[in-house]
């Protein structure tokens, strides 16, 4: 089916995102992924190309755009492309949302220029070695001390956590914590106390820094408060909508992707003196995937139009983040399958793509999460 949700100048916009990851991306991205991390002129090269802040407002730098379709078409470029490892996802679609909507006027005018041109890299603290989905259980806390807080504990699993100038940090500012009691504290780099630990060895997108934080009497200044004190968790809460919607589309695109590669290898491959696309089996397996991939493209095209639209509730994005990272997952698996030692292999596609991805159905909240959550609206 033709796609319907894009106008001339989104697609206009997807050739320039392809023409970017051609020249400023795809030439570096092996040694990326051994040096287990990006180069920061690929970060200033994108916020020359205008691909930074997309709904930041133009009097900060930004493109003044709000149009989600705008990022679903930069997750899908960046997806099939195979560069997991520059987060402009991370940076645009799920910090990019509290920097424009909590940040004070000053605020705005410290952080959005250099948040728009690649100078100022991004990261939100949530997780922590004992709490993940949960907030309830956070135990970085930080202390008021009149003009300033004082921050400890530490985060781990931080995307961008390496590169990071500018991390948004979850933490309790009074004692019970939990839904009423966490704020956004806004840690720079170079703060005192202030430490990151190793680059964490991952299984899959090397390339994207993912890195344990350390805070040890960091000062951090009032004015670095974000949004309101002790609403945190009602400010995260609104912007996971957006963060899962953003996991899902690139699900999509992966899934569909695979399923290309895929349908070309099995018509060229040979087994028993015949293309392996002969076979029944071969048929029904690429027939199976390719169906699941056409409804669930229709129902993330929705999600991606209401999204935009300022109507996509939390439980449909719940929905969309389960389906299509499932999906993500079952056809990455069944894919290698199809090219039996060569999907195996590392430097392939299909299997970069096997370990790139699994972590889909994990971050930004676990299937199992989006299963209770979609199960609470029904039943209470």
């Amino acid at each position: 089916m033709k796609r319907q949700i894009f106008s001339a100048e989104h697609d206009a916009f997807r050739e320039t995102v392809r023409t970017f990851l051609a020249k400023e991306v795809l030439p570096h991205y092996e040694q990326w992924e051994k040096d287990g991390i990006v180069s920061r002129d690929a970060w200033l090269a994108a916020g020359r190309q205008g691909l930074l802040g997309l709904a930041v407002p133009e009097e900060y730098g930004g493109g003044g755009n709000a149009d989600f379709r705008y990022s679903a078409v930069l997750a899908e470029e960046f997806t099939r492309a195979g560069a997991a490892g520059l987060a402009v996802g991370l940076h645009n679609d799920i910090i990019g949302p509290y920097l424009t909507s909590l940040a004070t006027g000053e605020q705005k005018r410290r952080w959005l220029p250099g948040f728009c041109s690649g100078e100022l890299i991004t990261a939100i603290a949530m997780t922590e070695p004992g709490a993940g989905s949960d907030l309830q259980a956070v135990r970085t806390s930080a202390e008021d001390r009149g003009d300033h807080w004082v921050l400890n504990g530490s985060k781990t699993f931080i995307s961008n956590g390496i590169l990071a100038d500018l991390v948004i940090v979850v933490a309790k500012t009074s004692p019970q914590g939990g839904a009423h009691g966490l704020s956004l504290l806004v840690v720079e780099r170079g703060m005192e106390g202030f430490e990151r630990g190793r680059n964490l060895d991952k299984i899959g997108q090397k390339s994207q820094d993912t890195a344990e934080l350390f805070f040890h009497d960091v000062r951090v200044p009032k004015e670095n408060l974000l949004g309101d004190l002790n609403g945190a968790f009602v400010h995260l809460m609104t912007n996971l909508a957006q963060e899962r919607m953003g996991i899902a589309v690139a699900g999509i695109a992966a899934a569909e992707h695979l399923l290309e590669i895929t349908t070309e290898y099995v018509k060229e491959r040979e087994a028993f003196g015949r293309p392996l696309a002969k076979l029944q089996h071969i048929r029904f397996e690429i027939a199976e995937m390719a169906t699941e991939c056409a409804v669930t493209r229709t129902f993330l095209d929705r999600c991606v139009v209401d999204h935009s639209n300022g109507e996509l509730d939390a439980v449909h994005a719940s929905m969309a983040k389960w389906w299509a990272t499932e999906l993500q997952k079952r056809v990455a698996d069944r894919c290698l399958q199809l090219h039996g030692g060569y999907g195996y292999m590392a430097e392939h596609r299909v299997a970069r793509a096997f370990t790139d991805g699994r972590i889909q159905t994990i971050y930004g909240g676990t299937t199992e999460i989006m299963k209770e959550i979609i199960g609470r609206s029904l039943l209470g």
